[in-house]
Protein backbone atom coordinates (compact mmCIF):
# COMPACT_ATOMS: atom_id res chain seq x y z
CA UNK A 1 0.00 0.00 0.00
CA UNK A 2 2.76 2.34 0.56
CA UNK A 3 4.52 1.72 -2.21
CA UNK A 4 1.86 2.57 -4.62
CA UNK A 5 1.01 5.75 -2.50
CA UNK A 6 4.91 6.64 -3.47
CA UNK A 7 4.39 5.56 -7.13
CA UNK A 8 1.73 7.48 -7.02
CA UNK A 9 3.18 10.53 -5.56
CA UNK A 10 5.73 10.48 -7.95
CA UNK A 11 3.89 9.89 -11.34
CA UNK A 12 1.82 13.29 -10.17
CA UNK A 13 5.17 15.21 -9.60
CA UNK A 14 6.24 14.11 -12.51
CA UNK A 15 2.58 14.70 -14.58
CA UNK A 16 2.74 18.26 -13.36
CA UNK A 17 6.19 19.40 -13.54
CA UNK A 18 7.00 22.03 -15.40
CA UNK A 19 9.69 21.24 -18.15
CA UNK A 20 12.58 22.95 -16.38
CA UNK A 21 11.59 20.95 -13.10
CA UNK A 22 11.69 17.60 -15.79
CA UNK A 23 15.08 18.07 -16.54
CA UNK A 24 16.28 18.53 -12.78
CA UNK A 25 14.57 15.76 -11.46
CA UNK A 26 16.06 13.28 -14.66
CA UNK A 27 19.69 14.81 -13.23
CA UNK A 28 18.53 13.89 -9.47
CA UNK A 29 17.69 10.53 -10.58
CA UNK A 30 20.90 10.06 -12.72
CA UNK A 31 22.81 11.30 -8.98
CA UNK A 32 20.82 8.87 -7.25
CA UNK A 33 21.36 5.72 -9.17
CA UNK A 34 24.93 6.58 -9.37
CA UNK A 35 25.17 6.81 -5.18
CA UNK A 36 23.28 3.68 -4.77
CA UNK A 37 26.11 1.74 -7.55
CA UNK A 38 29.02 3.94 -5.99
CA UNK A 39 28.31 2.46 -2.32
CA UNK A 40 27.20 -1.60 -4.08
CA UNK A 41 30.75 -1.79 -5.85
CA UNK A 42 33.01 -2.26 -2.81
CA UNK A 43 30.66 -4.39 -1.12
CA UNK A 44 30.60 -6.91 -4.42
CA UNK A 45 27.22 -6.25 -4.44
CA UNK A 46 27.55 -6.31 -8.58
CA UNK A 47 24.07 -7.22 -9.60
CA UNK A 48 23.17 -3.65 -8.09
CA UNK A 49 25.69 -1.71 -9.27
CA UNK A 50 25.12 -2.71 -12.98
CA UNK A 51 20.90 -2.14 -12.32
CA UNK A 52 21.80 1.57 -11.16
CA UNK A 53 24.48 1.92 -13.69
CA UNK A 54 22.07 0.91 -16.69
CA UNK A 55 18.97 3.17 -14.63
CA UNK A 56 21.70 6.41 -14.81
CA UNK A 57 22.29 5.36 -18.43
CA UNK A 58 18.58 5.31 -19.35
CA UNK A 59 18.10 8.90 -17.81
CA UNK A 60 21.36 9.67 -20.01
CA UNK A 61 19.43 8.59 -22.92
CA UNK A 62 16.14 10.43 -22.40
CA UNK A 63 17.71 13.73 -21.97
CA UNK A 64 19.85 13.21 -25.36
CA UNK A 65 16.61 12.22 -26.86
CA UNK A 66 14.89 15.56 -25.35
CA UNK A 67 17.94 17.77 -27.02
CA UNK A 68 16.80 20.16 -29.37
CA UNK A 69 19.62 19.67 -31.84
CA UNK A 70 18.18 22.64 -34.07
CA UNK A 71 18.65 24.85 -31.20
CA UNK A 72 22.59 25.46 -31.88
CA UNK A 73 25.74 24.96 -30.19
CA UNK A 74 24.08 24.74 -26.35
CA UNK A 75 22.57 21.39 -27.72
CA UNK A 76 25.29 19.76 -29.03
CA UNK A 77 27.51 20.43 -26.72
CA UNK A 78 25.36 19.29 -23.91
CA UNK A 79 25.13 16.10 -26.36
CA UNK A 80 28.99 15.70 -26.27
CA UNK A 81 29.10 15.70 -22.37
CA UNK A 82 26.06 13.48 -22.47
CA UNK A 83 27.97 11.12 -24.76
CA UNK A 84 31.22 11.36 -22.58
CA UNK A 85 29.21 10.64 -19.43
CA UNK A 86 27.43 7.91 -20.88
CA UNK A 87 30.83 6.18 -21.94
CA UNK A 88 32.19 6.69 -18.55
CA UNK A 89 29.43 4.83 -17.15
CA UNK A 90 29.87 1.80 -19.30
CA UNK A 91 33.67 1.98 -18.67
CA UNK A 92 33.11 1.70 -15.25
CA UNK A 93 30.37 -1.22 -15.25
CA UNK A 94 32.72 -2.80 -17.35
CA UNK A 95 35.44 -2.45 -15.02
CA UNK A 96 33.67 -2.52 -11.30
CA UNK A 97 35.15 0.40 -10.70
CA UNK A 98 33.43 3.41 -8.82
CA UNK A 99 36.04 6.20 -9.27
CA UNK A 100 34.30 6.94 -13.08
CA UNK A 101 30.82 6.90 -11.45
CA UNK A 102 32.05 9.45 -8.86
CA UNK A 103 33.66 11.48 -11.88
CA UNK A 104 29.78 11.46 -13.37
CA UNK A 105 27.89 12.00 -10.45
CA UNK A 106 29.94 15.28 -9.82
CA UNK A 107 28.98 16.15 -13.23
CA UNK A 108 25.35 15.05 -12.93
CA UNK A 109 25.42 17.19 -9.72
CA UNK A 110 26.39 20.41 -11.05
CA UNK A 111 24.38 19.93 -13.97
CA UNK A 112 21.18 19.69 -12.19
CA UNK A 113 22.25 23.02 -10.32
CA UNK A 114 23.02 25.09 -13.00
CA UNK A 115 19.37 23.81 -14.18
CA UNK A 116 17.99 24.55 -10.57
CA UNK A 117 19.49 27.93 -11.23
CA UNK A 118 17.72 28.40 -14.51
CA UNK A 119 14.41 27.22 -13.71
CA UNK A 120 14.26 29.77 -10.57
CA UNK A 121 14.22 32.14 -13.27
CA UNK A 122 11.91 30.53 -15.46
CA UNK A 123 10.29 27.58 -14.82
CA UNK A 124 9.55 26.70 -18.49
CA UNK A 125 13.21 27.67 -20.02
CA UNK A 126 13.68 28.40 -23.42
CA UNK A 127 16.91 28.48 -25.62
CA UNK A 128 16.71 32.00 -26.25
CA UNK A 129 16.37 33.04 -22.36
CA UNK A 130 19.11 31.02 -21.37
CA UNK A 131 21.28 32.79 -24.10
CA UNK A 132 19.64 36.17 -22.75
CA UNK A 133 20.98 35.18 -19.10
CA UNK A 134 24.32 34.05 -20.31
CA UNK A 135 24.39 30.63 -20.47
CA UNK A 136 24.74 28.41 -17.55
CA UNK A 137 28.11 28.17 -16.00
CA UNK A 138 28.77 23.94 -15.18
CA UNK A 139 32.39 25.12 -14.66
CA UNK A 140 31.51 24.68 -10.42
Amino acid sequence: MNQERIHNYRETQIKTASKGKLVVMLYEGVVRNLDIAIEAIPEKQFDVANRSILNAQDIISELIMALNMEAGDFSKNLLNIYSFLNTKLIDANIRKDAEPLKFVRKMASELRDAWKQITKKSPNPDLEEMKKGGGIDIAG
